[in-house]
């Protein structure tokens, strides 16, 4: 708060002992809030004022009360409404908006009576002459002097919307046991230099509120690549495809490898590539059928294929390795895609996690990164269905304009690489991923 007013309100109950907080705003010309918060200001170097809360009546008139205060009181304008010989009261009814409010009050301030000795009934005068308390109250009332006005009748004025009752807080304030007209600076903290010194005994301190809230402390926030996952897989969901269990790190080098066709000679086997486990060692556990059709596959080939020709060896399959793809988690959901009871259906998976390869490790590679994939299984699928699916999925991510290119896969084909233009470097393009077709 400003210091001058908390001086000009110490210097005001230094003079007349007591004061009203509302009164100290009309007299000091300020915002009766900003009165208060000084009081509390003051307050809180010590007892240097005593408070007690006090509250305050006013009434403002409404809209319709200020109708009443420039053209008369409801009632007020049917009395003079009403001609020496009378009125129907049908017509007396047109006269005034408010005229069957009006007519009742008349009514039972006994201003009026209805005459039908001569058949059709006559609205007439009962009185010469009214005094219109209404329309005085009122005034009275918006100039601030409604206190003699009796509690029945203002509650009555409150029921015909004339006027509203307001209730206004203020404190009344009085000198305190160590009244002051200056205010000693008060220490927030208890240095150390001040308990070395001893100068903490004679210092004043800020009182503690031990109710009010801490300072909200930081919460946590997804990780980059966790909320990257999440968005990527909220548009796999989007698009109807379905996730992958993708918990098994450790895969053998069957499902990883072989199933997939890659060749056991091939240099991405090799353990300057791919981190081999020791324990266990080598997994036992294949489809036996499904295993000698890889193994025919590689030997000798099909469906138009005539194979690696080498000789297949079972304990290279067997292997266990931390999974370079998540590919390999495709190829075991795919042989029980077909083999499930009732036969084939057509499916659209996806997977997102982590993945393993013995990188040499720099500013841009690391042995672990993740692998984002996703499958669709169906019957007649086209080049063309697939390009679709992509461009949707990468509109999605906000990547608009890209471009599909012709690839090399010796395990599949057609195989295409997919670039974008990136939004940021203009005419900058980048791969972004690479796709194909299983037959």
């Amino acid at each position: 708060m400003q210091p001058e007013l908390t001086e000009q309100i110490l210097n005001y109950i230094e003079q007349n002992d007591l004061a009203d907080t509302l009164d100290l705003a009309t007299n000091f010309n300020e915002d009766h809030q900003k009165i208060i918060g000084a009081v509390k200001s003051i307050q809180a170097h010590g007892e240097l004022l005593n408070t007690e809360t006090s509250s305050r009546k006013w009434w403002p008139v409404t809209d319709e009360g200020q109708y009443v205060i420039e053209n008369g009181s409801h009632e007020a304008s049917i009395f003079n409404a009403i001609p020496s010989d009378g009125i129907s009261q049908a017509d007396l009814m047109k006269t005034s908006p408010n005229a069957k409010v009006g007519f009742s009050k008349a009514m039972s301030q006994g201003w009026i009576v209805i005459d039908k000795s001569a058949g059709k009934p006559i609205v007439r005068r009962k009185v010469d002459s009214i005094d219109d308390i209404v329309q005085q109250h009122l005034i009275e009332l918006k100039c601030g002097k409604g206190e003699n006005i009796p509690d029945n009748i203002k509650n009555d004025y409150k029921k015909r919307k004339l006027m509203v009752e307001n209730v206004t807080r203020s404190y009344v304030i009085s000198k305190g046991a160590k009244f002051s007209t200056t205010l000693t600076k008060l220490e927030t903290d208890l240095t150390s230099d001040m308990l070395l010194s001893g100068a903490w005994k004679n210092l004043k301190f800020k009182d503690y509120n031990f109710d009010a809230m801490g300072a909200q402390p930081a919460s946590g926030h997804l990780h980059p690549l966790l909320k990257v996952r999440s968005e990527v897989a909220d548009i796999f969901v989007q698009m109807g495809f379905q996730e992958m269990p993708t918990n098994n790190y450790v895969e053998s080098s069957f499902w990883n490898f072989d199933a997939l066709f890659q060749p056991q000679q091939h240099p991405a086997r090799d353990a300057q590539d791919t981190f081999f486990i020791t324990n266990p060692q080598l997994s036992t556990k294949f489809p036996t059928e499904y295993l000698q059709r890889v193994k025919k596959s590689h030997e000798e080939g099909g469906n138009g294929s005539i194979g690696y020709r080498y000789d297949w060896s079972l304990n290279d399959a067997q292997k266990n390795v931390l999974r370079t793809h998540t590919t390999a988690v495709s190829a075991r959901m795919l042989y029980k895609l077909a083999n499930q009871e009732g036969g084939f259906k057509p499916t659209k998976y996806f997977s997102i996690d982590k993945v393993f390869r013995n990188e040499t490790l720099d500013a841009t590679h690391l042995a672990e990164f993740h692998q984002v994939e996703g499958v669709i299984a169906g019957v007649d699928i086209t080049l063309g269905d697939l390009m679709g699916i992509i461009g949707g999925f990468f509109a999605k991510m906000g990547l608009t304009d890209i471009e599909f290119k012709p690839a090399y896969n010796p395990y599949t084909e057609p195989s295409m690489e997919i670039f974008a233009f990136h939004k940021v470097e203009v005419d900058q393009v980048i791969s972004i991923t690479g796709c194909c077709i299983y037959t």
